[in-house]
C-alpha cells in the first residue's frame, strides 16, 4: 500500500488516540479541581514534580506552536492538542503549587528525581529528559513544508519520552494521590501521542529520535 493508501487509516489512527488522549485529560483534571482536604500537605517529591513538570510542558507548548500556519492537518491537530492539553496541566499543577504557597520553578530542577547531587548542566544544558536545545527549536522556525512536520515530529517525540520517564518517576515518588493520577493520566495521554507521531514518522521513511 502506497502512501496515500494509508493515509485516511493514519488520519482515523490519529483521531481516534487523541479522542482518547482528550477523554482521559478531562477525566484526571476534574478528579484534581476537588477541594484540598483539611490537613494534607505535599511532599517534597510533590513540590519538585508540580515545578519541573511545568517548565517541561512549557516547552512543549513552545515547540508545538513553532511550525507555520500550513503544516500537515493531521499534524496540526496533534500539535493543537498538546497545546490545550498541556496548558491545562501546567494551569493545574499551578494552581497546587500557589495553594501550598510554593514557588512555580526551583533552582533546583529535577532533584526530586535525581536526589541532591544531580548536576543542572547534564543534557547538554538542559538538566530535564527530552528537552529541545536552543538551537533545536530556532532550526524548527526557519524551516517549512515537510522538512519543518519531520522535525516537530522528532522533537515531540523525543520530548514526549522525557515526560513519561518523568511522569513514571513521580507516580513512585510523590505522596498525594492526586498528584499520581495527574502523572498516570500524563503517561497514558503521552504515550499515545508517541504512538501517532511514530506512525507519521514511518510513512514518511523518517527516523524517531534515539530515546533520551
Amino acid at each position: 500500500m502506497g502512501n496515500d493508501g494509508r493515509r485516511p487509516l493514519l488520519l482515523l489512527l490519529c483521531a481516534a488516540l487523541l479522542c482518547v488522549a482528550g477523554v482521559a485529560t478531562g477525566m484526571w483534571l476534574q478528579s484534581v479541581r476537588d477541594p484540598n482536604p483539611v490537613g494534607v500537605q505535599l511532599s517534597e517529591a510533590d513540590i519538585g514534580f508540580a515545578q519541573d513538570m511545568s517548565v517541561h510542558h512549557e516547552q512543549a507548548v513552545l515547540i508545538a506552536q513553532t511550525p507555520a500556519g500550513d503544516i500537515d492537518p493531521q499534524i496540526r491537530v496533534i500539535a493543537e492538542q498538546i497545546v490545550t492539553s498541556q496548558t491545562s496541566e501546567i494551569a493545574t499543577m499551578r494552581g497546587w503549587l500557589a495553594l501550598f504557597d510554593e514557588p512555580f520553578t526551583t533552582a533546583h530542577p529535577m532533584r526530586w528525581m535525581h536526589g541532591p547531587d544531580h548536576a543542572t548542566d547534564e543534557h547538554d544544558g538542559t538538566p530535564m529528559p527530552g528537552m529541545a536545545s536552543t538551537d533545536e527549536i530556532a532550526r524548527l522556525a526557519g524551516l517549512r513544508g515537510a522538512d519543518a512536520e519531520t522535525l516537530f515530529l522528532q522533537l515531540m517525540i523525543r520530548h514526549h519520552q522525557g515526560g513519561v520517564d518523568m511522569a513514571e518517576a513521580a507516580t513512585h515518588a510523590v505522596a498525594s494521590e492526586p498528584i499520581r493520577r495527574t502523572a498516570l493520566g500524563m503517561i497514558r495521554e503521552q504515550s499515545n501521542e508517541i504512538a501517532v507521531m511514530t506512525a507519521i514518522l514511518h510513512t514518511r521513511s523518517a527516523a524517531p529520535p534515539p530515546h533520551p
